[in-house]
């Protein structure tokens, strides 16, 4: 959870955050969250996104850039609940999730563009944990984003 909403957030540090233009859909049934940024860039393809959520996320949230292709998901209701199992706190996505009725019921804090039953490939191809761009705002791994109704608000550190 945010600890204040990102236009507060904004009006305090907005000397050194950065505030996303993508107008992302909420789609979990947690609107308000927040951690560090771990990273994917991958297109149409959701193996290595997968895989880190595999992984412990002690609190860290998942930026998939994933091209704002809506031709197939990157998340469904197994791995949404794969990330919630591993302590993730959430996903921003650039493209397209599926099973929303489900991710909705779960405490998990997912954004992403729009949705598409369609499942992505498996073949492991793009990256982990690089600096991906979008919406006018640089992701780097470790940074802090911010996720609320209003939006998206990124900045080099934890804010208070």
């Amino acid at each position: 959870m945010n600890p204040r909403p990102n236009a507060d957030l904004f009006d305090d540090h907005g000397n050194i955050s950065q505030t996303c233009s993508t107008q992302f859909q909420d789609y979990g049934a947690v609107r308000q969250f927040a951690g560090p940024i771990r990273t994917v860039q991958c297109f149409r393809d959701n193996q290595l996104f997968r895989a880190l959520l595999d992984e412990p996320g002690n609190g860290a949230v998942v930026v998939v850039d994933g091209g704002g292709s809506l031709e197939s998901a990157l998340m469904g209701d197994l791995i949404a609940a794969k990330g919630l199992k591993n302590g993730w706190a959430g996903v921003v996505i650039l493209g397209a999730i599926r099973d929303s009725v489900a991710i909705g019921k779960m405490n998990f804090g997912t954004k992403a563009l729009g949705v598409n039953a369609a499942k992505s490939s498996k073949d492991g191809v793009g990256t982990v944990d690089g600096v991906v761009e979008f919406g006018g705002v640089r992701f780097e791994p470790g940074h802090w984003i911010y996720c609320d109704e209003d939006g998206i608000l990124v900045a080099p550190h934890e804010l208070s």
